[in-house]
């Protein structure tokens, strides 16, 4: 019983991460209809950013872990999202009109320029912090088995991905932006014809999942300790699979199969071989997928005429 608890707190925590990444993936497909396979190297960027800065403030006496933190997302957000702006001026808009493999190989390209660029700057080895965020909360079990632990940084990394999502939702629905972000979606010759300027529609919402990115990128620092320049191929295709699993162009579905995701590791790592956690995931997805191919919050596509 305390094992399979400790495995679901693990597993949220890690799904919550996949969520956020997995929302970058959702946001981009349903407005223009592509995917940005660059988006999990932003991520990796984020992630030697927060390693940068944090490394920075300790070195420069910084002593408040609160201040500290609050700094590094706000840098880490604003440098991130200028990575997202570029990756849609360079790599999408001018390929919008073209073929749909062309923006495709764009981004597969923007994604190994990324790696190879931190590769380069940062080096290959990898990066590591003291931990920012200790301590904890013991859960006892009693006679049920060992004391569950939830440490604070899974506190934090749940609680900073609910009010995102929260905050995310509101804006999406209540704000002007949001309004024009959705009729983008739905047309956007129809969202120029009305005078919204789609283009930066577009280039804001590639800032904003490159914003969200950021922020599992300073997360997964703070609860791993360690990064490297490898970790955004590797965490952008499995939020890429989350967003597929929750319905690509559902934002509440990249969260709920991000956590799907994160949960199927935790307990497949736990009771059955770790090794096989990754192929476990992608044998469930296709499993599902053969049932429900627009995934679990999806909509079936349905062709404009």
């Amino acid at each position: 019983m305390s094992q399979a608890l400790q495995q679901l707190i693990n597993g949220l925590t890690l799904g919550a991460i996949y969520g956020l990444i997995a929302i970058g993936y959702t946001m981009v497909y349903g407005i223009i209809g592509m995917i940005n396979f660059a988006h999990g190297d932003i991520y990796m960027v984020s992630a030697f950013i927060a390693v940068t800065c944090l490394t920075l403030l300790g070195s420069s006496g910084v002593s408040s872990v609160v201040l500290a933190i609050g700094v590094t997302l706000i840098v880490s957000i604003v440098l991130t999202s200028t990575f997202g702006w570029t990756v849609e001026r360079v790599g999408y808009r001018p390929l919008r009109g073209s073929n749909r493999l062309a923006p495709l190989i764009s981004s597969i390209g923007l994604s190994i320029f990324l790696q190879n660029m931190v590769q380069l700057t940062q080096g290959a080895r990898v990066k590591s912090i003291q931990p920012a965020v200790t301590g904890g909360i013991n859960i006892p079990m009693g006679s049920a088995g060992h004391d569950v632990y939830l440490s604070n940084i899974q506190i934090l990394i749940v609680i900073v991905t609910i009010a995102l999502m929260g905050a995310f939702t509101l804006f999406i629905h209540k704000t002007s932006f949001g309004r024009q972000q959705r009729a983008c979606e739905q047309d956007q010759r129809m969202t120029r014809f009305l005078g919204y300027d789609a283009d930066r529609i577009i280039s804001v919402t590639f800032m904003i999942g490159a914003g969200l990115a950021a922020v599992a990128g300073v997360m997964v620092t703070l609860y791993y300790g360690v990064v490297d320049f490898s970790i955004g191929f590797i965490a952008g295709i499995k939020a890429f699979t989350a967003a597929v699993l929750g319905g690509i162009g559902s934002i509440p579905g990249a969260m709920l199969g991000g956590v799907i995701i994160g949960l199927i590791e935790a307990f497949w790592s736990a009771y059955l071989s770790p090794e096989y956690k990754d192929v476990a995931t992608f044998v469930i997805l296709i499993v599902f997928l053969m049932f429900r191919p627009s995934g679990l919050l999806g909509r079936p596509e349905v062709e404009k005429v």
